[in-house]
């Protein structure tokens, strides 16, 4: 599996990068402030992930979505795999994620990744999103923070 950057002029893929955050809004602002790689099967994207720095020697992994149809093939794994990598190369010293307190499937990913819990956001997708989101059957209100040193 090859994991590249975007090229300059190429569009980036919405529809996979609105499957893990519903804000085309905040999409397109973190789009131009981060670097956005993207993994191809048989010339189709299937996964995306964005780089966003944030802090000095700090960088959020800000969106990270794989096509359904290739869900439980450890893609996820590998896409956060290489972020980590892009990040230590940069010279960052400690990588961040944030999800949703509903994302079970996405919890459990990041911490067999080697994340670790940091804070929880209280209300975060309350205050940033106009619908409300449900996601295994639970309503999504807070945004869990996970932080990995490398």
């Amino acid at each position: 599996m090859n994991i590249r950057k975007l090229y300059p002029n190429e569009k980036p893929p919405i529809n996979l990068l609105l499957l893990a955050d519903p804000s085309e809004s905040l999409v397109e602002e973190y789009l131009n402030r981060g670097d956005c790689f993207v993994t191809e099967m048989n010339n189709q994207i299937i996964g995306v992930y964005v780089l966003l720095p944030t802090r000095p020697e700090t960088v959020e992994l800000v969106n990270i979505a794989v096509k359904e149809s290739f869900h439980k093939k450890g893609i996820g794994k590998q896409l956060i795999f290489h972020a980590i990598q892009i990040a230590k190369s940069k010279g960052y010293k400690t990588i961040e994620i944030g999800t949703g307190n509903s994302s079970i499937g996405q919890l459990a990913l990041y911490q067999k990744c080697g994340f670790r819990i940091t804070g929880v956001d209280q209300n975060f997708f309350i205050r940033h999103y106009e619908q409300e989101i449900f996601e295994n059957g639970i309503h999504c209100k807070d945004m869990i923070r996970l932080s990995l040193d490398i």
